[in-house]
């Protein structure tokens, strides 16, 4: 491809439509540059392609070589296939485990004949975007392996409680409490002895994606442990509401069916505890403290039996444990 542009190049000087074309080009690489991050870019190109060729089917996607796990960053239009007679693709090769392809497909023989006429175009400007598309996905990359649990994909501590900081910064006035739910699989290692630690990923896994479903966008969720999940609950207005998030968390959960066996088809049920607790901003009160009682509540939890609720603030003075 490095060709085409090369030809655009020269070719543009004599030609006025060669010109529109390769300034077309160092716009939409201008326009990247200033995305902040993969996703704008997927959006981007998306509409240089919908403006200047009248593509309105465009996939841009990340391709796991690893784990052999396809992501669809963006989708427009309608849906085909990659062998379609009228579809292209690029693939964009980072030399990492993360490769990106932008597939896009016309609808009609006569607009795939025009799109095969500039076609030229769009090749010199995939080789002239590569270099920034490369560093959006190595930044993608680094940023989730940094703070994201690589096995339940939900935030760690650290990158939680950074945020969780930033938040409170600039809710300062405007909100006085902030939700504690502290969530741990019941007997857990018995998951483990029974089965192996592929099912124990198994079972985290389909517990995070009941708390995602129970909570709201501006909602967090950590994994802190082997089986323990931090959620701070920012969104609700009462803590009513959040102990009917916590309540629904447990019930979701506890009907779940976990496959732990593919070929037999075997599938677990689990049940999952919660310590809550609630962080008064205008009070001051520390984040860690909240987590910390959090933990405390969880344990208390446990201890009543399977799918229990417990809030930090009915622990009784005689039953207050140390934590090391």
């Amino acid at each position: 491809m490095k060709n085409k542009i090369l030809e655009l190049i020269k070719s543009s000087a004599n030609n006025e439509k060669d010109f529109d074309a390769l300034n077309s080009i160092f716009n939409l690489h201008e326009q990247l540059q200033y995305a902040t991050n993969i996703n704008q870019m997927a959006e981007d190109i998306f509409l240089w392609l919908k403006k200047e060729f009248n593509i309105d089917n465009v996939v841009f996607a990340l391709f796991d070589i690893n784990t052999n796990q396809r992501e669809e960053l963006l989708v427009e239009g309608e849906d085909f296939y990659l062998d379609d007679e009228h579809s292209c693709f690029f693939i964009i090769n980072t030399h990492t485990n993360l490769n990106a392809t932008v597939s896009f497909s016309v609808a009609s023989n006569v607009h795939y004949q025009i799109m095969q006429s500039k076609y030229a175009t769009i090749e010199a400007a995939f080789f002239q975007i590569s270099p920034i598309i490369q560093n959006g996905i190595i930044k993608k990359n680094f940023i989730e392996s940094s703070s994201l649990d690589s096995v339940t994909k939900v935030y760690n501590r650290n990158y939680l409680i950074e945020n969780l900081t930033k938040h409170l910064n600039l809710s300062k006035n405007k909100k006085d409490e902030i939700y504690f739910l502290m969530v741990g699989v019941d007997r857990f290692k018995a998951v483990i002895d029974e089965f192996d630690y592929d099912a124990g990923d198994r079972v985290l896994i389909e517990l995070a994606k009941v708390i995602h479903s129970n909570i709201n966008e501006f909602d967090m969720v950590a994994r802190l442990n082997a089986d323990e999940f931090l959620v701070t609950i920012v969104s609700s207005s009462s803590e009513f509401e959040a102990i009917q998030i916590a309540e629904k968390i447990i019930k979701d959960f506890s009907v779940k069916k976990i496959i732990v066996n593919d070929e037999t088809n075997q599938t677990l049920l689990k049940t999952t505890c919660i310590g809550f607790d609630t962080l008064h901003i205008s009070k001051d009160e520390e984040i860690t403290n909240a987590i910390k009682n959090a933990d405390i509540a969880l344990y208390e939890a446990k201890n009543l039996g399977r799918s229990q609720l417990f809030k930090f603030a009915d622990l009784k003075e005689e039953d207050t444990i140390d934590l090391f």
